[in-house]
């Protein structure tokens, strides 16, 4: 009798044995994947340019603390090693998704620019004039070497223009000079503006002679 209850005794003890190893590795399992649904969580509130510029310690700490809560569930048992699993399952999908983000911040932005917009850059500097032709920035102490580094940039490109950047190229003259019209009355100096009607004097007949040629060329192109 006694050798029995000794024996009930040692497998109850065994038992709690058991049960308190499972339960140890639950709460160790837990810890590890409540680390890391903290540390994802934190993360989400990170704005994209901070968590770009720190991005290798981010991911180094992430692998390190997924690895922790893999290492934790391949201790536990069947019945809940399936459940504890999918938690970090469901967390790496929210990785995924912030390091998807991170990436796609680094990868250069393609801006295309029509044609008309280059034909502007090459005259005034890149997205100084757009669609609108506002000149608003062109005023009685710029407007001379505005005028020059139009015609200057006229003559070196002239030969490379198309009819349509012709007809773009009339478009910005018109614009500018009507900017002129307002800088006139806002205190534009006699001497500049004799300089800028000698620019336009030049421009005019070289521009009417490159438009009718760029349009002759395009025809005899279409004719072959």
């Amino acid at each position: 009798m006694k050798k029995r209850v000794l024996q009930y005794g040692l497998l109850c003890g065994l038992l709690v044995t058991i049960m308190s190893c499972k339960n140890k590795e639950k709460e160790a399992a837990d810890e590890k994947i409540v680390a890391l649904q903290t540390y994802i969580d934190s993360l989400e509130d990170v704005k994209t340019a901070d968590a770009e510029a720190n991005w290798d310690q981010i991911s180094t700490d992430f692998d390190r603390k997924t690895k922790e809560s893999n290492d934790a569930i391949l201790q536990l048992g069947d019945d809940v090693k399936a459940s504890n699993q999918a938690r970090v399952d469901s967390i790496n999908k929210r990785y995924i998704v912030i390091k998807t983000s991170v990436e796609a911040s680094k990868t250069p932005k393609v801006v295309v620019v029509n044609a008309n917009q280059r034909l502007r850059n090459t005259f005034f500097g890149t997205d100084k004039i757009g669609e609108d032709m506002n000149f608003g920035w062109v005023n009685k102490d710029n407007i001379l070497d505005t005028y020059q580094k139009f015609f200057d940039s006229y003559k070196a490109n002239k030969s490379n223009f198309s009819r349509e950047d012709y007809d773009e190229v009339k478009l910005i003259y018109e614009a500018l000079d009507s900017r002129k019209n307002t800088v006139e009355k806002e205190g534009l100096s006699s001497d500049d503006n004799m300089k800028i009607a000698s620019i336009k004097f030049k421009f005019a007949p070289m521009f009417k002679v490159n438009r009718i040629g760029a349009k002759a060329r395009e025809n005899e192109e279409a004719k072959e």
